[in-house]
């Protein structure tokens, strides 16, 4: 079976090598294909069938999207139409559907990629028009959605995609920077809330009035996008603060220490984007867990120029391992997301009460 999965430019090994270890723990094989810098990877797997029933998108660290392959097009200069109806008809039986609930096109995200984009703004509709003459698109079903990913304007994957894979084109939300925020820094906290929290767990875990610490606060991008949730935020940096959240009556900032600093009860959210080495943020995160210093947390592990998979698996083993030894529970996902670089971003929530008072 194949699996596409697209990533970051630049970061093809990383998925693959993500990808090779998950279907090897499902006691199955597999070989990967793709060029650098392409943003995207062609995994050939074998693995038990449940497999693909089990695996979310949440569960993927490099890969910001995925789904299974039907069908590889080459598509002729003149009527792309007609071989793209085709294979709609050929993945609807597949999928034993009705009809599709929504129809997405896709592409590398990748300076290449992103010339097929002129073309799809003039097929897309057409498309679009002709799978709903032929009955195959009805947006009021729960269908599976139909997936085009265009590698180039000739050269198609096709496939169709569930809830298990991720509910954005291309894998990610589309978000706007806020021109109150101090950096764009805060779109990477925006985002992971997208991608970490349900819409009912943003509900629940992102109320007005809860209380927060931002490690390496400054200049405030992630200061700001607490704030403007309505959190009370201690601020936690040498540097200052800038632009909407210098003086703010929410914000406290403390010159100190980010590695000594403790707060005096539990906090409802720790986030931390220091820059410093993966290991030692992974190190300080757990302490924050173990102390029962914080309830949630967010955390940036920026990551060396080599061996980048396997600082990430270390860093994680060094979370779940120190937890389990703790005997504390907790919920642990991990992303690249869109607005990271050079860096993954990491969810913790503790499962359980927590032992210190509120604030």
């Amino acid at each position: 079976m194949q699996l596409l999965a697209q990533c970051r430019p630049g970061f093809e090994s990383e998925a693959a090598d993500e990808w090779t270890a998950k279907i090897a723990r499902a006691k199955g094989n597999s070989q990967n294909a793709f060029e650098k810098e392409s943003g995207y990877v062609v995994i050939d797997a074998k693995a038990p069938r449940d497999y693909y029933g089990k695996l979310h998108w949440k569960d993927l660290i490099f890969s910001k999207q995925w789904w299974i392959i039907s069908a590889t097009e080459t598509l002729p200069n003149s009527d792309r139409l007609t071989p793209l109806l085709a294979l709609a008809h050929k993945i609807r039986g597949e999928q034993d559907a009705t009809s599709f609930s929504e129809v997405v096109f896709e592409y590398p995200d990748t300076n290449d990629g992103r010339q097929v984009t002129g073309f799809l703004s003039r097929f897309e509709p057409l498309l679009t028009e002709a799978l709903e003459r032929e009955s195959l698109l009805d947006e009021e079903t729960d269908g599976p959605r139909l997936m085009f990913f265009f590698a180039s304007a000739t050269q198609v994957y096709a496939g169709a995609a569930t809830e298990r894979s991720a509910p954005w084109p291309m894998g990610f939300p589309r978000l706007r920077f806020p021109s109150e925020a101090p950096s764009r820094s805060t779109l990477k906290l925006a985002e992971a809330f997208e991608a970490f929290l349900t819409p009912r767990e943003q509900d629940l875990y992102l109320r007005s009035g809860m209380h927060a610490v931002d490690l390496g606060a400054a200049p405030g991008g992630w200061t700001w996008q607490l704030v403007s949730r309505g959190m009370i935020v201690e601020a936690i940096d040498n540097g200052p603060m800038k632009g909407a959240v210098l003086g703010h009556p929410s914000v406290r900032h403390l010159q100190v220490d980010g590695f000594r600093y403790r707060p005096q009860q539990t906090a409802d959210w720790l986030v931390c984007d220091m820059v410093e080495q993966p290991s030692r943020i992974a190190a300080l995160v757990l302490d924050w867990v173990k102390e029962d210093c914080a309830r949630q947390c967010i955390f940036n592990l920026k990551l060396p120029m080599k061996a980048r998979f396997t600082e990430v698996e270390q860093c994680l083993a060094l979370l779940r391992e120190g937890l389990d030894a703790a005997g504390i529970g907790a919920r642990i996902l991990a992303r690249h997301l869109y607005h990271d670089r050079e860096e993954i971003t990491v969810y913790l929530r503790r499962e359980g009460k927590s032992k210190k008072t509120s604030w």
